[in-house]
């Protein structure tokens, strides 16, 4: 099965699932509009036309040095390059359905296509946490034990690890989106305080008791974000320690650059990921969710390529051999 499919058959699956366990449920959803006066719309999709592209730019560009300078064919820049395809089909899940609905009235979504988005949105976003805990471990090998790095971190161990990194968000996410729409909910089309079908939000809007739900979603919340946060910790740990035995300055600041990228990352995803999840609802309100959304969505993934990009000497290198090649004879 083609990956263009994956959609479209999530889709249809949810379509399916709709009517056995929600018989009186919406025909679908509505968004809530980010402003509703008319001279901030055009504004307001501009800007978000704007960061989406450089999202796409910026992350596109990343995958593209990766892949063709093969001085950076080494482990960590092929989690790089992974990252990035994460970061394009993570915002992309979110932000083409939010721009046509940010120009005019919010356009509904069917139960299915919201379904297939928080499917696809949490997955990813998933997957990109167990991603950056796997990035920390390359990184302590590459440290703590540098003379071993090329026969610990082998092409087949790498591959392993992202593969192993998506199953494990499959396992907890598909679970998860099945049973938030097993809920009813109340009215035709309830609208959506958010500009995305995410975890929540949706949940605000049934109709049951959602207690059980609202476990799930901490149990998978801690084993999507606190669980990798704590091995990176670990990770980071033992990597302080060989750093401060490092006798050499420039050697200690050759390790730290190689970290600091990754470290920068880390707090910006898990840091907004876990205000959102791992509050209790009682302390967290709509609009906060969704300005934190907002980060997750838009700065952050604009904000990876930019950070390892300007920290990291060998890829601005590849860069500028690349932008002087092209402006060459």
């Amino acid at each position: 099965m083609s990956p263009a499919c994956l959609p479209l058959c999530f889709a249809a699956e949810m379509q399916a699932w709709s009517p056995a366990l929600n018989q009186t449920g919406p025909t679908g959803f509505l968004f809530r509009a980010f402003s509703v006066a008319p001279a901030l719309q055009a504004p307001l999709f501009l800007l978000f036309l704007l960061l989406y592209l450089l999202t796409l730019g910026g992350n596109a560009a990343i995958l593209w040095v990766v892949s063709a300078h093969s001085a950076l064919h080494s482990p960590m820049y092929f989690f790089l390059g992974i990252l990035s395809v994460l970061e394009i089909c993570y915002t992309s899940a979110v932000v083409p359905l939010m721009l046509s609905n940010t120009l005019g009235a919010p356009k509904p979504i069917p139960v299915a296509g919201c379904g297939a988005q928080m499917f696809f949105f949490v997955t990813l976003g998933s997957t990109d946490c167990f991603l950056l805990a796997v990035m920390a471990y390359d990184r302590y090998v590459a440290i703590c034990h540098p003379l071993h790095y090329a026969l610990l971190m082998t092409r087949r161990l790498c591959v392993q690890m992202v593969l192993g990194s998506v199953g494990l968000a499959l396992s907890l996410c598909l679970p998860l989106t099945a049973l938030v729409f097993s809920l009813p909910f109340c009215g035709h089309r309830p609208e959506i305080h958010h500009f995305l079908c995410d975890v929540p939000a949706v949940l605000r809007l049934a109709c049951a008791d959602t207690r059980v739900h609202q476990a799930v979603l901490y149990v998978v919340g801690i084993l999507v974000l606190t669980v990798p946060f704590l091995l990176i910790c670990i990770s980071y740990g033992f990597i302080a320690v060989a750093i401060v035995r490092i006798r050499s300055a420039q050697g200690r600041q050759r390790a730290f650059s190689t970290c600091s990228s990754h470290l920068t990352v880390v707090l910006l995803q898990y840091g907004c990921c876990s205000l959102v999840y791992l509050r209790p609802r009682s302390s967290s309100s709509e609009d906060e969710d969704r300005h934190l959304a907002l980060v997750y969505t838009f700065a952050t993934p604009l904000l990876n390529p930019l950070i390892y990009t300007l920290r990291n000497k060998e890829v601005k290198a590849a860069l500028r051999g690349a932008l002087i090649s092209k402006g060459g004879p």
